[in-house]
């Protein structure tokens, strides 16, 4: 382009041109629809309506109740929108950091972008904009009732619902401008993909040190009437992560003024300032630094594992076909390659340990006449929420496994390995870990709950039947239903063969516990009364436990025989 010549179009328009692409892009999904778009829209619409709804109306009866405590009321309501914005904000910090990752280093359209003559600071704002957009839309869909119904507890005038997003934009903005420069930083120190990889690890461990100490401070002790008089240091513990240096106080502190129709100008103002000054001190840490961490985000993914031999030895022992074999190996290596993959079975290790937790704790011998009854009810609600997990776990990691292959799905076409054996190596794959996770959650729970000998049999056997079925059911539909084109496996979890696996796994569960709960209540009720259980009562127990077992192998040989038919049809 010479000097005379006319500038292009794009350089005179403002940096939401460039978030143009992003719209069209979503347009074009909404217009061309998919197989089961609509159910799938139906089923999201409907549960996204009704925890907002649930989330809207729990904290507006909270509200509406501890306003009767006058003063008192006043401030939990003070002190709980400060932690309400405090709990926020972290998950805000640490969602700007991975967002700002992808969109500013790793986003595929950043190599066309870097070379178009697009002016580095319209590039840096429009990036800018879609990390604020991609890292908060979640956590203000979840602040969003909660404020309202805060405000329509508290007949709170105009002003407050004016506040709202004066108050949530420069909330948002701060956290995801000193993100942004904490992953500048990073890049320019680490490579781009292991900067990632630690984020997603770092992340990971706060979490799960979240969910621990949550639940080990065990809340439930402060409804018993002996732990009255620690209220008070209770609340001294609650106050004192609050401090005024925080934008989480700053944002608390003025929508707590707008409630009683007043301006809390002074921390708006603390807000909006802080906005501006640390997004223009982005600005100029990536006029500075950008381009040098742009450059080394275009290395090569380090490609790990390849050399274990202690695995390669290990999987020759087992006693599978050599093409099996091979094709166990393959799914380990890049499951262990994947840090996204296997650093959630930390988290997934932590909520278990929750969920055991939960059951070691239980005061059932307070409730002496029905303790009896309730765990052996309790029994069957532990092999229900196993079921229910070992569902989630299979539609998370063993429904994608077969979308996993991506684009390189025509390498096992073309290989001297059948469908059938393509498909069985993902089950087994998938099959043994599950298969140990179900039967600790409900062998381990089961003993603590103290259950009868008779229901630790049920259980254990039933989750071993229920592992098979549910683990070839999301087999067979991630083969029915495979999105090779997908940018990543969350994508194929949310599609709508994986809607189809998770509707058809609890009506699988319900009927499962149906089956199971009948003739064992029978059984410990004529127990329980010192009776020998009916030669006809036996036959019903027999035919439930017949068709428990037939439904599983039912359930488990049809979804394979298709997944298999399915992928030999696209040959």
């Amino acid at each position: 382009m010479t000097p005379s010549s006319p500038a292009p179009a794009s350089l005179g328009q403002p940096f939401p041109f460039l978030l143009l692409p992003s719209y069209w892009a979503a347009r074009n999904r909404a217009q061309r629809r998919e197989k089961g778009d609509t159910a799938r829209g139906l089923i999201f619409g409907s549960i996204g309506a009704g925890v907002t709804a649930t989330i809207f109306a729990v904290v507006f009866w909270l509200t509406w109740n501890v306003l009767d405590y006058e003063e008192l009321g006043e401030y939990l309501i003070r002190l709980g929108l400060s932690w309400l914005f405090l709990t926020f904000l972290s998950f805000l910090a640490f969602s700007a950091l991975v967002t700002a990752l992808s969109t500013f280093f790793l986003s595929e359209d950043l190599k066309l972008l870097m070379a178009a003559p697009i002016p580095q600071d319209r590039l840096f704002y429009s990036r800018f904009a879609k990390t604020a957009g991609l890292a908060s839309w979640m956590v203000v869909i979840f602040l969003v009732p909660v404020l309202l119904a805060v405000g329509s507890a508290r007949c709170a005038p105009w002003s407050y619902y004016l506040t709202i997003p004066l108050v949530l934009l420069p909330f948002v903005l701060i956290p995801v401008a000193l993100g942004s420069v904490t992953t500048l930083a990073l890049v320019n120190i680490f490579p781009a993909r292991r900067a990632r990889d630690i984020l997603m690890l770092v992340g990971l461990l706060f979490g799960i040190t979240i969910v621990l100490l949550l639940r080990f401070l065990r809340p439930e002790r402060l409804l018993r009437i002996d732990s009255l008089p620690d209220v008070t240091a209770f609340f001294a513990t609650l106050q004192s992560p609050v401090t005024p240096l925080l934008p989480s106080f700053w944002a608390g502190e003025s929508l707590f003024a707008a409630l009683h129709g007043g301006a809390d100008w002074l921390h708006l103002s603390a807000l909006w300032t802080s906005a501006i000054a640390f997004t223009v001190l982005a600005r100029g840490a990536f006029g500075r630094f950008f381009f040098d961490g742009f450059s080394k985000a275009q290395e090569a993914r380090k490609v790990r594992f390849t050399r274990l031999l202690l695995l390669d030895r290990v999987i020759r022992r087992l006693p599978f076909a050599a093409g099996t074999r091979a094709l166990l190996l393959k799914d380990l290596k890049v499951f262990l390659r994947d840090t996204t993959q296997w650093s959630q079975l930390l988290l997934l290790l932590a909520l278990v340990m929750v969920y055991l937790y939960n059951f070691s704790v239980l005061d059932i011998e307070r409730i002496p006449y029905m303790s009896r009854f309730i765990k052996n009810a309790y029994a069957f609600v532990n092999l229900a929420l196993a079921a229910f997990v070992l569902s989630s776990v299979a539609v998370r990691f063993v429904f994608p496994s077969v979308s996993a292959e991506g684009p390189g799905f025509w390498i096992v076409r073309t290989s001297p390995v059948s469908m059938r054996q393509f498909l069985w190596s993902k089950f087994w794959t998938g099959l043994l870990p599950i298969l140990v996770m179900a039967e600790v959650l409900t062998v381990i729970a089961n003993e603590f709950l103290a259950a009868e000998t008779e229901l630790k049999v049920v259980g254990a056997v039933a989750i071993f039947f229920m592992s098979f079925a549910l683990v070839g059911l999301a087999t067979g539909l991630g083969a029915m239903y495979p999105r090779f084109n997908a940018e990543n496996l969350t994508q194929v979890a949310g599609s709508y063969g994986g809607v189809a696996f998770m509707v058809l796994a609890v009506l699988y569960i319900l009927a499962m516990i149906a089956l199971l709960a009948w003739p064992t209540s029978v059984y410990l009720w004529y127990q329980y009364r010192s009776q020998p259980v009916p030669g006809s009562a036996y036959g019903l127990m027999a035919a439930c436990g017949a068709g428990a077992a037939a439904l599983s192998a039912f359930t488990f040989w049809w979804s394979m025989r298709r997944g298999v038919q399915a992928l030999e049809r696209m040959g």
